[in-house]
């Protein structure tokens, strides 16, 4: 398939067409990956990885937000 360079702004840029998105499951904002190899441009989905909790507060060093709250007296029909 061949595609045309058309100026964006003050960039260039290229349609990819909507079935090739769709069958990639890529969507408007979605991140890509950008390669230059020799000659070639290589545009690929960059690989999720799975992040848990405990690892994406780490390097987390800010206020600690959570406040004591309570549950109160029970004013209807409340199971507690």
């Amino acid at each position: 398939m061949e595609a045309r360079i058309q100026k964006w702004g003050n960039s260039s840029g290229i349609r990819i067409p909507s079935s090739i998105l769709k069958s990639l499951n890529i969507k408007n904002n979605d991140i890509l990956n950008i390669e230059q190899e020799e000659d070639k441009i290589i545009i690929s989905i960059p690989k999720k990885k799975k992040i848990s909790l405990e690892e994406k507060f780490k390097e987390y060093h800010g206020k600690n937000l959570a406040k004591e709250f309570s549950w109160d007296e029970a004013v209807g029909r409340e199971i507690w």
